[in-house]
């Protein structure tokens, strides 16, 4: 009996092991459409400090990154780092404004940390209970980054539908 094969084979494209070794901007490498992908930061601690500082935007501003970031959304003292002045928050307004990748801040966070005063785009000010359509006339951010959104889960799903990705990663 005769082998089986699962998947379709390409030899005119070099193995799915020699492409690991091969740099990104090598010629024999083969050229794929970029993967979009949004990340969440929804861990706090080092999650923004070390992923994304030292590994994403690094990755970004070289032109290494291997996929097509087309948003971020940032919770809980994640948010820290979008304040005007942070060196890692300042890099990151610059690479968002030359890639177009969509930067977001989830409205309660935001006001619990100051970096946006008023209401909850969402929620009712009790934040015990929704609003029955949004209101992001009562909230307004302060002392943030250029180019940062403030709102809530709503929000982050209209800014992706305009630019889907492929993949959601949450760290």
């Amino acid at each position: 009996m005769g082998a089986i094969t699962l998947a379709p084979s390409f030899p005119e494209t070099p193995s799915h092991h020699s492409l690991r070794s091969q740099p990104l901007n090598s010629p024999t490498r083969v050229q794929r459409s970029a993967m979009k992908v949004a990340y969440v930061f929804t861990t706090s601690g080092h999650t923004v400090d070390y992923k994304l500082g030292k590994m994403i935007l690094p990755q970004l501003e070289a032109g290494t990154h291997g996929a097509q970031v087309v948003g971020m959304f940032f919770f809980d003292d994640n948010a820290y780092a979008l304040r005007k002045g942070d060196p890692l928050g300042e890099r990151l307004a610059k690479v968002a404004k030359q890639h177009n990748i969509w930067l977001g801040v989830c409205d309660m966070c935001a006001l619990d940390r100051g970096l946006a005063e008023g209401e909850p785009v969402w929620c009712n000010p009790d934040r015990g209970s929704a609003r029955s359509k949004a209101a992001p006339e009562k909230i307004r951010l302060k002392n943030a980054i250029d180019g940062l959104h403030v709102g809530c889960f709503p929000d982050l799903y209209a800014a992706l539908a305009t630019n889907p990705p492929d993949v959601v990663v949450s760290l």
